[in-house]
């Protein structure tokens, strides 16, 4: 499969109309791999297994696999830098490849949501979580599209501990069916636009 770029230098005839970029948001190492800080590395992982898609590539701090789906060639994301400067990589990835904000799809672990819970947004704010943040500050703007996958709080006190654990083999049962879900409303979102994907799984 002929990468982006040697799609747009050549200008090939099977070149998309247009490019949509998908970031899962964690942290990079094997330390990390299994937290609940994760999901968004972990989701866009499984949706890259799904069409046979590799992270073959990096680019501006981030792991990158790409394809077609439609008219659309798709970049998942994986930033490299640490979770609160995601931004560095994600505005970036942004500018290079003059990605639409509604083209921008983020996918993140979000505390306030119960377990497993999936919930589309077109915009919003951070609520909180310091990759949202970072990503926000680095574009100067809130209005593109974003997943945020439940995590639960079962103690507000020790917020730090529950994100940067590991998820229960109880947990991970509820999990497993999650991520198969997300990557299905990926793929919705790709296909049939923020509306039609939110309406079918939120």
């Amino acid at each position: 499969m002929p990468s982006l770029r040697w799609l747009l230098r050549h200008g090939a005839a099977t070149a998309p109309t247009h490019i949509k970029l998908i970031v899962g948001l964690g942290n990079p190492g094997a330390r990390y791999a299994h937290s609940r800080h994760n999901v968004g590395f972990m989701i866009v992982e499984r949706f890259a297994r799904a069409h046979d898609w590799k992270f073959a590539r990096k680019r501006f701090n981030a792991e990158l696999a790409e394809g077609n789906i439609g008219d659309a060639r798709v970049l998942l994301v994986k930033p490299q830098t640490f979770m609160n400067l995601s931004g560095n990589a994600v505005s970036k990835l942004v500018s290079f490849y003059k990605i639409a904000l509604n083209d921008l799809l983020v996918v993140y672990d979000d505390l306030d949501l119960p377990l497993g819970k999936l919930r589309l947004r077109p915009k919003g704010s951070a609520g909180g979580h310091h990759g949202m943040e970072s990503i926000i500050a680095q574009l100067g703007a809130s209005d593109f599209p974003r997943l945020r996958v439940g995590i639960g709080r079962p103690n507000p006190d020790a917020d730090i501990d529950h994100v940067l654990g590991a998820f229960s083999d109880a947990e991970l049962v509820v999990m497993e069916e999650t991520f198969a879900r997300a990557v299905d409303a990926i793929e919705a979102w790709l296909r049939e636009g923020i509306d039609a994907a939110m309406s079918r799984f939120n």
